[in-house]
C-alpha cells in the first residue's frame, strides 16, 4: 500500500504509474475523499476541542453554584454533532481505505516501459539448448508413456487441470523440492519453514493478492479462509505487526507448498499437460531487509534461482518485466524462463521481485532502525522454482530417443543414484 501523503504530494505520478500498470485505482476520488476526510476530522477537533474547554467552565461554574444550563444545553448540542459527523468520517475512512487497496505500487525509476511482454527486455541467457537427433516429443507424451503423471484419473479426482504424479513421478517431484531446499538453505543462507496451506483475508490483502486477484482464488467461504496461491502469502505474513531489530537484518525464508489456483479467465489457453494446472508445488524464496540494501538483494535473489536452474543443466533466460508486466505489488521484478525443446517455447519458472515497502506497510511489518525508529522494511520474493514448467523442461530437455528419460545428475542422489527412467514392463 502507498502511503496517503505520498499520494497527496505526489499525485500525478501515482496516477501514471496506475496507468503504466494497466490498474484501474481511482486517484481522484481517493484525494476528494481525502480532503473531505480531513475537513470532518478539523470539525471534529474543533467540537472536541470547545467541548473540553466548556466542561471545564461548567465545573466551574458548579463548583460555585453558578447555572450552567445553557451551556450544558449547548454541549449537548455540540456532542450530538460530534457523533453524527464521527460517523460520517468512519464512513468516509473506509470508502477511502477501500479505495487506496486498488492503488498498485508505482514502478521503479529505471523499470523499463512498456505494454506487454513484447516490451520485457532479456538481460542475460545461459547454457545451449540441446540440440537433437531425433525430433523431440512434448512433456505429456513423454510423462504418460513411462508412467509419471496420470491426467485421466487426476480429472476423474478432482476435474481438468490437474495432474496425478505416480511413481518415479511423484518421486521425481519429491527429489526436486528436497534439491531446492537444500540447495536454499545450505549454499544461500535461507532458513527452511513449513507454512499452513490456508491463509486467512488479512495476510492475503498484506501481500496484495486481495483485493483484486479474488476472482482467481480457492476460497472456503465458511471460514473465509484462502487455499494459498503460493507461498508468499504465508511466509511474507510471518513477521506481521511485528517490530524488527535492524541488528536481525536481513532476513531470509524459504518453504515448499502446494500453490492452489483457479486461473480465471485463462479458458483455453495451455490446458495440455502440465502447462497450466489449477494445483502445483513450488518452493518459494522470501526476503525481509533494510531499504538502502534491497535492490542488491533483488540481484542476489535472481541469482539464487538461477542456481537451481544451472545446477539441472537448463537454459534459461532472464527478462526485466517492463511496467505494464508488473505485477499489482512489485516494484521491480526479474522473469526466468527455461527452455522446453519439445515445445519449442520459453516457460516461466520464477519471477523475482522488489515490493519495496508495499507489502510492508500493508502487513505493517517493520524494523527498528540503529537510530531507534520504527521504519517499514522492504520485502522481496521470488520462485526459487516453481516445479510444474521446470518438470517440463526436464522431461523435454534429457528425453532418448529410445523413450527413455535420463536423470539430472543433481537428482540423482534424492532417487537413489537412478541415472535412467524407462518406460514400465507391460
Amino acid at each position: 500500500m502507498l502511503e496517503l501523503k505520498f499520494i497527496r504530494a505526489n499525485a500525478d505520478a501515482v496516477a501514471k504509474a496506475v496507468a503504466a500498470k494497466g490498474e484501474k485505482a481511482d486517484i481522484t476520488a481517493i484525494l476528494a475523499l481525502d480532503e473531505k476526510r480531513r475537513a470532518y476530522l478539523r470539525d471534529v477537533e474543533k467540537w472536541r476541542s470547545e467541548r473540553n474547554d466548556v466542561s471545564r467552565k461548567i465545573g466551574e461554574m458548579k463548583k460555585h453554584g453558578e447555572d450552567a444550563e445553557a451551556l450544558m444545553v449547548r454541549m449537548r448540542d455540540v456532542g450530538d454533532r460530534i457523533k453524527v459527523h464521527e460517523t460520517k468520517l468512519k464512513e468516509i475512512e473506509e470508502a477511502l481505505n477501500e479505495h487506496l487497496l486498488w492503488v498498485p505500487n508505482i514502478p521503479a525509476p529505471d523499470v523499463p516501459p512498456g505494454a506487454d511482454e513484447s516490451d520485457n527486455v532479456e538481460v542475460r541467457r545461459w547454457g545451449t539448448p540441446r540440440e537433437f537427433d531425433f525430433q523431440p516429443r512434448p512433456h505429456w507424451e513423454i510423462a504418460t508413456d513411462l508412467g509419471l503423471v496420470d491426467f485421466t484419473r487426476a480429472a476423474r479426482m478432482a476435474g481438468a487441470g490437474f495432474a496425478l504424479f505416480t511413481g518415479l513421478g511423484a518421486k521425481l517431484e519429491r527429489a526436486l523440492i528436497s534439491f531446492m531446499l537444500d540447495l536454499h538453505t545450505t549454499m544461500h543462507g535461507y532458513t527452511e519453514i513449513l507454512p499452513p496451506y490456508l491463509a486467512n483475508r488479512e495476510c492475503m490483502l498484506g501481500t496484495g493478492q486481495l483485493p483484486k486477484l479474488e476472482e482467481d482464488m480457492y476460497n472456503t467461504r465458511q471460514d473465509d479462509f484462502f487455499l494459498i496461491p503460493t507461498a508468499e502469502v504465508p511466509v511474507t505474513n510471518f513477521y506481521r505487526g511485528e517490530i524488527l531489530s535492524a541488528f536481525d537484518l536481513p532476513k531470509y525464508l524459504t518453504a515448499y507448498t502446494a500453490c492452489f489456483r483457479r486461473e480465471a479467465g485463462s479458458y483455453g489457453k495451455d490446458t495440455r499437460g502440465l502447462i497450466r494446472v489449477h494445483q502445483f508445488d513450488k518452493v518459494e524464496m522470501v526476503k525481509f531487509v533494510e531499504p538502502e540494501t534491497s535492490y542488491d538483494e533483488l540481484e542476489k535473489l535472481v541469482g539464487n534461482a538461477e542456481a537451481v536452474l544451472q545446477a539441472l543443466g537448463l537454459s534459461y533466460r532472464v527478462l526485466e518485466l517492463c511496467t505494464g508486466e508488473l505485477s499489482f505489488a512489485a516494484a521491480k521484478c526479474y522473469d526466468l524462463e527455461v527452455w522446453a525443446p519439445g515445445a519449442q517455447r520459453w516457460f516461466e519458472v520464477s519471477s523475482c521481485s522488489n515490493f519495496e515497502a508495499f507489502q510492508a506497510r500493508r502487513a505493517n511489518i517493520r524494523y527498528r532502525g540503529k537510530d531507534g525508529k520504527p521504519r517499514f522494511v522492504h520485502t522481496l520474493n521470488g520462485s526459487g522454482l516453481a516445479l510444474p514448467r521446470t518438470v517440463i523442461a526436464i522431461r523435454e530437455t534429457y528425453q532418448n530417443a529410445d523413450g527413455s528419460l535420463s536423470v539430472p545428475e543433481a537428482l540423482r542422489g534424492y532417487l537413489g543414484g537412478l541415472e535412467t527412467i524407462s518406460a514400465p514392463a507391460k
